[in-house]
């Protein structure tokens, strides 16, 4: 496929959503090493024409029932009580299918959707059936939700990471997260777009940018930074095609989505959820999680996902951890909490002039706030170490599909240099690909014990300013932790002056998803300030 546009800078700088001393400043925060490339440049997705195969989408009546105008935006509690005053979940797939046909493609055209499921309304049908005679399988039972293109589905549904490489044969079976969903009767609606490879292409590609799936927009000022890789999930929630999606996140991949489309992003302790079936970047850091409107649908959602997987040994010991999450939520979430934050950020007030705000708010909730040194996350090469088990992992993870265009990470980067191309017959960049492929040649060097000795350095950092300073919690403008396989959860706190939201997070020591959605409901609760979208385009320049 040939892009009929060529990819160019932006009109206007886009602000840095992350801090020094606080995150690690990735291409999923808009960094990397080579020119910005405006998100409305990119190559359209691939089409019939391109040899891809097009999806049928799923049939369903064209008459919305008026009972259920306006559900786009309710939660899960809000579409259950539909349900038991009699709405049906088919009822629902149809209403938010012809939200996505009006706003996906058309209209605003946000280009979260990679994929419809095109046994959608059977799904539902039985749900509904099972729901009429008594039988539900939880809150979740006939909730619609999108996965993102990286995750296996062992249907009629193509598993991608967007790459047009990967187009071919569905997988054979789910990964272990969409089982537990459809365990415990989540509607799969389809898959979103994502920065192809989940952001482990190239750092010169756009966020959001897939070569299958084109470029997905953010849900607020549709010329502003989607963020990514998880874009897809996060404008998808956002723009109310869905309640609640998974994302998958390295290093900032769901979280930063999260907070520039004014939703909640949750990541997982590194060991609480499992990663079979999912395209790898580094099992040292990679974890799905979930992504909602609201604190606790994503502790719904987490409470569905959270389970020893005999095949990920990582996750060991997340029975032990895998609960209930929303008994944890409380109102009164903050009181007696202490809670540290950078005292670098008073000299970055003006960049971020709604974070000392809300440190007030969190004193006036009853938590003590106090400045604390950052944990460190510097002097480590993590893409080198990413690359490193990319190559390895990718080429595993090949071995369990049959029926695709490449069998390994070097046939994917040969055919990355005949397919999508720039006008002038010019590949797109795979730098990420590259230097992995080369870290595929025998080394000398002890990269995983590198990554060992890393991922216990930064941990150790994180639990000496914690435990040093008697902190339930850190919270920042940015993200941090995941280097140390440790939780974090963004929550809305506003829009800005340009119409782009902006949030709060707050990360914690290992296994502390309890403290730290307890700490964010009572934030969310207090505040309400997450904000529908408007879709509006050219931002004013802050």
């Amino acid at each position: 496929m040939k892009s009929d546009v060529r990819p160019r800078r932006p009109k206007a700088a886009i602000r840095v959503w992350c801090l020094p001393l606080l995150c690690l400043v990735l291409s999923a925060c808009g960094g990397g090493d080579g020119a910005s490339i405006s998100p409305l440049a990119m190559a359209p997705p691939a089409t019939a024409g391109d040899g891809v195969v097009v999806p049928v989408p799923p049939t369903a009546p064209a008459v919305v029932p008026p009972s259920l105008e306006g559900i786009e935006y309710l939660d899960i509690a809000g579409l259950s009580e539909k349900m038991a005053q009699g709405a049906t979940s088919r009822d629902m797939a149809t209403y938010l299918l012809a939200r996505i046909d009006a706003l996906d493609k058309k209209g605003p055209a946000v280009n979260a959707v990679i994929e419809l499921n095109p046994d959608a309304m059977a799904i539902a049908d039985q749900l509904d059936a099972e729901r009429a005679a008594g039988q539900s399988r939880g809150p979740l039972h006939g909730i619609p939700v999108f996965l993102k293109d990286n995750i296996d589905t062992g249907d009629r549904m193509q598993t991608t990471a967007g790459s047009l490489a990967l187009v071919g044969k569905p997988a054979l079976q789910d990964a272990f997260v969409a089982k537990k969903l459809r365990e415990a009767g989540a509607l799969i609606l389809g898959k979103t777009n994502l920065s192809e490879l989940a952001g482990f292409r190239s750092p010169l590609l756009p966020n959001g940018w897939s070569g299958r799936g084109g470029q997905t927009l953010n849900a607020h000022v549709l010329d502003g930074e989607p963020c990514g890789s998880s874009a897809g999930s996060a404008v998808a929630v956002a723009a109310g095609f869905v309640p609640i999606a998974i994302g998958t996140e390295t290093d900032g991949s769901i979280l930063c989505p999260a907070a520039m489309n004014g939703i909640v992003g949750l990541r997982p302790t590194l060991r609480l959820a499992s990663r079979t079936g999912i395209i790898p970047i580094a099992s040292t850091q990679d974890t799905p999680g979930p992504m909602a409107r609201t604190v606790r649908d994503a502790a719904l959602l987490l409470s569905a996902m959270a389970a020893t997987d005999p095949k990920d040994a990582a996750t060991a010991d997340a029975q032990a951890h895998a609960v209930d999450f929303t008994k944890f939520l409380s109102l009164d979430g903050l009181k007696g909490k202490r809670i540290g934050y950078s005292s670098g950020l008073h000299a970055a007030a003006d960049f971020y002039p709604d974070f000392m705000p809300a440190l007030d708010t969190l004193r006036r909730l009853g938590a003590t706030v106090v400045p604390v040194e950052s944990p460190s996350e510097f002097e480590v090469d993590e893409w080198t170490l990413l690359g490193y088990y990319f190559g390895r992992e990718l080429n595993a993870y090949l071995a369990t599909r049959v029926g695709l265009p490449v069998k390994t990470i070097e046939e994917l980067q040969a055919f990355n240099k005949t397919v999508p191309l720039f006008p002038d017959g010019t590949p797109y960049s795979q730098r990420w690909i590259d230097m992995a492929v080369e870290l595929l040649i025998p080394s000398t060097v002890p990269y995983e014990q590198m990554a060992r000795e890393q991922k216990a350095r930064v941990a150790g950092e994180f639990d000496r300013v914690l435990s040093s300073n008697g902190l339930d919690a850190l919270v920042s403008p940015g993200r941090s932790g995941a280097m140390a396989g440790y939780p974090g959860i963004t929550v809305p706190m506003g829009i800005d002056s340009s119409g782009m939201p902006v949030a709060i997070y707050f990360v914690g020591t290992r296994w502390s998803e309890p403290t730290l959605l307890s700490i964010a409901y009572g934030f969310e609760q207090a505040t309400k300030a997450r904000r529908n979208p408007q879709f509006r385009k050219n931002a004013p320049v802050p």
